[in-house]
C-alpha cells in the first residue's frame, strides 16, 4: 500500500502544507486526494510569497482585480487572491471535509502576522476573513503568541474553526489547549452546538532541531575528551521529536480530562496537534526523519511538497508517537544538563517565527505592487499602497 495512505491507518491525518493556483487548477489536488489521501491544506506568507511571485500564474488574476478598481492597495490585491484559492481549495475538499465528520477537508488561511501582538485585530481581522470566505471547512490561522490566545478563546466561542500556528514549546501548547476548551465552555453556555467547531494547535519541529543542534556542536568542540565529545553528539536530531512527544503527553492529559470529558458529550471534537515544519532542513538526516518519528493516533501532519513526494517513495508507517517516551524525556534532560535552555530557544523561535512571516508578508505585497506597476503607468501610481 502507498505510504501515505498507511497514514491514515494509524490515526494520523495527512496534510499539504502548500497552496498554489495551478495546483488547483489543474486537477492535481484532486489526485492527491484520491490517490495519496491528502486531506486537508495549510498555507502561510510564505507559501503565498512563493506562489504569486514565483511566475506569471496570478498576472492575468491581478490584471482582472486591478481592471475592475485600480484603486486596490497591494494588501487588498492579496487578500482577493488569496480568498478565491482557498475558497477553490475548500470545495475540492468539502467531500473530504463531510465524510470526516468536518474533522479533515480544512483549508487555513493565516490572519496578517503583522497583528501577531493584537488580541483585537487578530478577532477581527479573523472574523472578515472568516465571512469573506464563506466556506464551512476554512480554518483561521492565528499565531500562539501571548495576545494571540484570548483571540484562540474568542474564535472558538464564535463557532469560527481555529489553526493555531507558530507553537514551540509545550508550556505553550498546554495554553492554547486550554484556550480551546474556554472557548468551548464559553459556546456551550451560550447555548451554541459544538459538533461543527474544529482546531489543530501546529507545533513547529525542525527548527527546534536547528538551533539545538548548533549549540551542541558547540558545547561537542569544547568537550574537554573523545568520550564526553560522542555522548553530546548522539543528542543531535533528538531534541525536536523528544519536544514533540512531550507535547503529546499533555495533549492526552487535557484531552482525557473530566472538564473536555463533559464537552465531548456535547459533541465537542479534541484539538489535534498538527506537527509543522517538518521537512527535514539537516541532510545528514532522513528526509522523512519529522514524519516517520510522529505517527500516532489523533495527529495531523502537514507536509511540505519534497516530504510529501519523498514518503510517498520511501516511508515506511508505523505507530512511533507513543513509543520511546522515556527515552525522550532523557534526551530533554541531556539537553538540559548541557546548560541549553530550551525554553529560551523556544521563545526566541516563536519571536523569529513572527518576523519571518511579516517580512515574507510584506514581500509579497511589493511583489504585488511591483507586478501591479509593471502592467500600465496609471496603476503603478498606487500600486505601493499598504493597506
Amino acid at each position: 500500500m502507498n505510504p501515505l495512505l498507511r497514514l491514515k491507518t494509524l490515526g494520523q491525518s495527512l496534510w499539504l502544507d502548500n497552496i498554489h493556483r495551478n495546483l488547483l487548477e489543474s486537477g492535481e489536488l484532486g489526485r492527491m486526494i484520491r490517490e495519496d489521501g491528502i486531506c486537508g491544506i495549510t498555507s502561510n506568507p510564505t507559501i503565498f510569497e512563493q506562489a504569486i511571485g514565483g511566475g506569471p500564474d496570478y498576472d492575468h488574476a491581478l490584471q482582472a482585480l486591478t481592471g475592475h478598481n485600480p484603486g486596490q492597495s497591494p494588501q487588498e490585491l492579496f487578500y482577493a487572491l488569496a480568498v478565491e484559492d482557498i475558497r477553490a481549495a475548500a470545495d475540492i475538499l468539502l467531500p473530504v471535509y463531510e465524510s470526516s465528520g468536518h474533522r479533515d477537508g480544512m483549508v487555513s488561511l493565516e490572519v496578517s502576522p503583522d497583528l501577531a501582538h493584537d488580541t483585537e485585530g487578530t478577532v477581527a481581522e479573523a472574523r472578515a476573513l472568516h465571512r469573506r470566505v464563506d466556506r464551512p471547512n476554512l480554518m483561521i490561522k492565528v499565531p500562539a503568541t501571548p495576545e494571540g490566545l484570548p483571540a484562540i478563546e474568542r474564535l472558538i466561542a464564535a463557532g469560527i474553526n481555529v489553526n493555531v500556528t507558530l507553537l514551540f514549546s509545550v508550556e505553550r501548547y498546554r495554553a492554547v489547549a486550554e484556550a480551546y476548551i474556554g472557548g468551548l465552555e464559553a459556546r456551550r453556555a451560550g447555548g451554541h452546538k459544538l459538533d461543527r467547531v474544529a482546531s489543530v494547535a501546529s507545533f513547529f519541529i525542525s527548527r527546534v532541531d536547528g538551533q539545538v543542534d548548533a549549540l551542541l556542536e558547540q558545547k561537542a568542540a569544547a568537550a574537554s575528551s573523545e568520550p564526553a565529545r560522542a555522548a553530546i553528539l548522539a543528542l543531535r536530531g533528538k531534541a525536536a521529536i523528544a519536544n514533540a512527544k512531550m507535547a503529546y503527553q499533555v495533549y492526552r492529559e487535557v484531552f482525557a480530562s473530566e472538564r473536555f470529558r463533559r464537552l465531548a458529550h456535547a459533541g465537542a471534537h479534541v484539538q489535534r496537534l498538527l506537527w509543522g515544519s517538518t521537512g527535514t532542513k539537516n541532510p545528514d538526516y532522513s528526509d522523512v526523519l519529522y514524519v516517520e518519528e510522529l505517527i500516532g493516533p489523533e495527529t495531523v501532519n502537514t507536509v511540505p511538497p519534497a516530504t510529501y513526494l519523498a514518503y510517498r517513495d520511501h516511508g515506511s508507517p508505523r505507530g512511533t508517537l507513543t513509543q520511546g517516551v522515556a527515552e525522550a524525556r532523557a534526551a530533554l534532560e541531556g539537553v538540559a544538563g548541557l546548560g541549553i535552555d530550551l525554553s529560551a530557544i523556544t521563545r526566541a523561535l516563536e519571536a523569529d517565527g513572527v518576523k519571518k512571516f511579516a517580512q515574507s508578508f510584506h514581500n509579497l505585497l511589493d511583489v504585488i505592487a511591483h507586478k501591479v506597476a509593471g502592467m500600465s503607468p496609471a496603476r503603478a501610481s498606487g500600486g505601493t499602497r499598504r493597506g
